[in-house]
């Protein structure tokens, strides 16, 4: 009774700070001491719940770090020109017939290349709103390509903080991850374009495309050498070289790109690195501010205050009878299928992405020792799932950020395909058995 009462509580503090618009983090701090207690009353000492805790920090110490590269990554590539002349290209190949099934593909491509799903609705996401203003496209059918598409890269790129959570945790490598990624997902892509595609036809806008040159072409030299941060980290994930070391190689390329090519002053260096890329022009700020480290103490704060609990419900068998239902449901099912369902609720509750996917994982390690097909499921399931619940900030962000209403969600064709599909394969896998 105490553990359903103390998890009650805990959802309740989680849904309080998302209904009256609080930093999810007041609720996952509460939810420490929560924790505490709870362990106090089961008979463990004080120093003994803090060991626990930093044990838990302690397993996600390299994406902490990481995290302060992607910061700085993210801010230079904007400095560099790399992310506007990417755009800027891209949004040429877009016409009201296949305005739709192209909004998602560029959110994909532009996801992959930065890894964040928030920082490509506010670029690439926005872009596409407005173009689709233009043309007159359905708001709702624009806002779930780009929220497909954002999270098409949020799950499987190199640099994304999901990814690299989801190998920190399951001790996987997050190239291999990524290659397991590629396989499962090419049906329910090709799915989601076809669906675009017919989709686009039959509610084709009309209008023109923004003149996105003139617009970044007001702040940037809108030269190909700005790609060369981009070519670099493409490079390095072919070759499969450390992920940290290939951010630090663009870092490093995307240095004198700013410099010689935008004319970057080498004393406003210290500021772009910390407080992101900041543009004085309104229209460039409203698609491009962002990024630094600053951009990334948020999402380290979630990460680290989550990672807190795991060795606390390890220890203390808080959720132990949750644990017994999912396996009794993975019997009855497979462990795919339970995964899925507590990646649900998993997500309805913890309303974010990081804590998701981290109660995933706990509650379902132990249904599938490969390591590495763990490390799929999870990305099958918590990482986009968490973008289907309304009132998560894994779907209300980026939905805010291109103004998009919430019923986009039913829109996002990719981000339950691929749960779908991989729940229909692994259910005929196991009737073939």
């Amino acid at each position: 009774m105490i553990e359903f009462v103390t998890l009650a509580v805990f959802c309740a503090l989680l849904l309080w700070c998302v209904l009256f618009g609080f930093s999810i983090l007041y609720a996952l701090a509460a939810g420490l001491v929560l924790f505490w207690l709870y362990g106090r009353y089961k008979g463990f000492a004080w120093t003994e719940l803090f060991n626990l805790s930093l044990n838990g920090v302690k397993t996600v110490k390299n994406i902490l770090i990481t995290f302060v590269l992607i910061g700085m990554l993210t801010a230079l590539w904007r400095e560099a020109g790399t992310i506007p002349v990417i755009v800027c290209y891209a949004a040429q190949l877009i016409n009201p017939s296949l305005f739709l099934v192209m909004a998602f593909l560029l959110n994909c491509f532009i996801s992959v290349l930065t890894g964040t799903a928030f920082g490509t609705a506010a670029t690439m996401g926005v872009i596409c709103a407005a173009i689709g203003s233009t043309m007159q496209v359905n708001p709702l059918l624009t806002g779930g390509a780009v929220l497909s598409g954002v999270f098409f890269g949020d799950r499987c790129s190199p640099v994304s903080t999901s990814a690299l959570l989801v190998a920190e945790v399951t001790h996987t490598n997050i190239f291999a991850n990524i290659k397991n990624m590629m396989r499962s997902m090419w049906v329910p892509f090709l799915a989601s374009c076809a669906l675009y595609a017919a989709a686009g036809f039959v509610f084709s806008g009309t209008g023109k495309v923004l003149n996105l040159q003139q617009l970044f072409g007001r702040g940037f030299n809108l030269s190909l050498v700005a790609l060369l941060p981009a070519i670099a980290i493409f490079i390095m994930a072919a070759l499969r070289i450390d992920v940290k070391i290939a951010m630090l190689v663009s870092i490093l390329t995307a240095l004198p790109v700013c410099v010689f090519v935008q004319h970057t002053p080498l004393a406003s260096f210290p500021k772009l690195l910390w407080a992101g890329y900041t543009a004085s022009d309104a229209q460039l700020a409203a698609m491009l501010n962002g990024g630094g480290i600053t951009s990334m103490l948020n999402v380290s704060a979630i990460i680290f205050l989550s990672a807190t609990y795991t060795g606390i419900f390890q220890k203390t068998g808080l959720l132990n009878r949750a644990k017994l239902a999912i396996n009794l449901l993975a019997q009855k099912t497979t462990a795919f299928a339970a995964i899925l369902c507590t990646a649900v609720i998993s997500a309805v509750i913890a309303c974010n992405q990081v804590l998701a996917i981290m109660l995933t994982h706990q509650l379902c390690h132990q249904l599938e020792p490969d390591k590495n097909k763990m490390a799929l499921n999870l990305e099958d399931t918590a990482v986009v799932v968490a973008a289907l619940v309304p009132w998560s900030i894994a779907a209300a962000v980026p939905l805010a950020s291109i103004g998009a209403p919430p019923g986009s969600i039913a829109f996002a064709c990719f981000l339950y395909l691929l749960p779908l599909w991989r729940l229909f394969t692994e259910g005929y896998a196991k009737h073939r058995r």
